[in-house]
């Protein structure tokens, strides 16, 4: 499938790339990392970025203007994105052809060429194992790399979580011998508003765990007023209770608007089919979920409070 998907990439004279919603590092780092390669290699082909732009993660890079009638003999790439719902900008159908790369489980098996690799700890990862299966077609470079790097230290939460494994670690040392500032990518990554500090504060003080070592913490509109955060930034907040001693697995409810997001963890349990009822879905120790009204939470709770039983 690699083969393949080079061959058609070499095929395009202008290749767009998207990714899921709400993004995150790896979101933006095989996204813009990707593009990085492709207009390092093929500095020939028009090569852009789609989606909706996020500000905090803009010291990565920034996504492009395109205009509809672009699309019409493009070849659309979408990375880390495991279904068609959450693929920001609905014109990725609009294109000649369709590539799914991904590390997530294929249940939306979308696109005419399909690469899915589970075992990958990120998309990132997946990409940087593309570029060096072509050593006589490809080669990294310095933009690239960075981006790459970002991507699977975000994934893999700075190399602590258990998808990390010694492939992960041996293409990070291949991107750390380009000269990017890995100290500006930790502190961007990782540095953190004082208002959401002060709510982390709150959650460590207000979380609830049952004795089985299920744990969760809900925050309503009203607490991210007090606090003056945004869902996002609350959402970011879901590993603050990881280091508790005898927790198993745990859910961090956030209103949104008219939703309530759920972001689940786990340290053992496989979550990511509890999320996939709630619909979400994910990797089977890190998943996300959507919920229509608080009084689903209780019951999402009592389900974790099995998984860890």
């Amino acid at each position: 499938m690699k083969r393949a998907i080079l061959d058609v990439i070499k095929k395009y004279e202008t290749i767009i790339i998207h990714r899921h919603v709400r993004p995150d590092p790896d979101a933006y780092g095989s996204q813009m990392g990707l593009a990085a390669i492709l207009k390092g290699n093929f500095p020939e082909k028009q090569v852009l970025c789609a989606g909706t732009g996020e500000p905090s993660l803009d010291f990565l890079g920034k996504v492009d203007a395109i205009a509809d009638d672009v699309y019409k003999e493009a070849l659309v790439i979408v990375c880390d994105t495991a279904n068609t719902e959450r693929i920001d900008d609905a014109r990725y159908a609009f294109g000649k052809e369709l590539v799914k790369i991904d590390h997530h489980p294929n249940e939306d098996a979308y696109g005419d060429y399909i690469w899915v690799d589970t075992n990958a700890s990120s998309c990132s990862e997946m990409i940087v194992a593309f570029v060096e299966e072509f050593p006589k077609e490809l080669a990294l470079n310095e933009a690239a790399a960075r981006l790459f790097y970002a991507g699977i230290v975000g994934d893999t939460g700075r190399f602590l979580f258990p998808n990390t494994t010694p492939t992960t670690l041996r293409y990070a040392a291949d991107l750390v011998t380009f000269p990017f500032d890995r100290t500006e990518i930790f502190t961007k990554m990782y540095e953190t508003p004082m208002n959401a500090v002060k709510l982390s504060g709150y959650i460590l003080q207000h979380f609830q765990m049952s004795k089985n070592g299920a744990a969760y913490m809900y925050i309503n509109q009203e607490m991210l007023q007090k606090f003056d955060v945004t869902p996002r930034d609350a959402s970011q907040l879901v590993n603050r209770i990881d280091s508790v001693i005898g927790i198993k697995a745990w859910i961090l409810f956030v209103e949104d608007g008219e939703t309530i997001r759920a972001r689940l963890r786990s340290k053992g349990p496989v979550i990511n089919g509890l999320a996939k009822e709630y619909r979400g879905g994910g990797h089977p120790l890190a998943s996300g979920a959507t919920l229509e009204s608080e009084s689903e939470i209780p019951e999402m709770v009592a389900k974790l409070e099995v998984l860890c039983k």
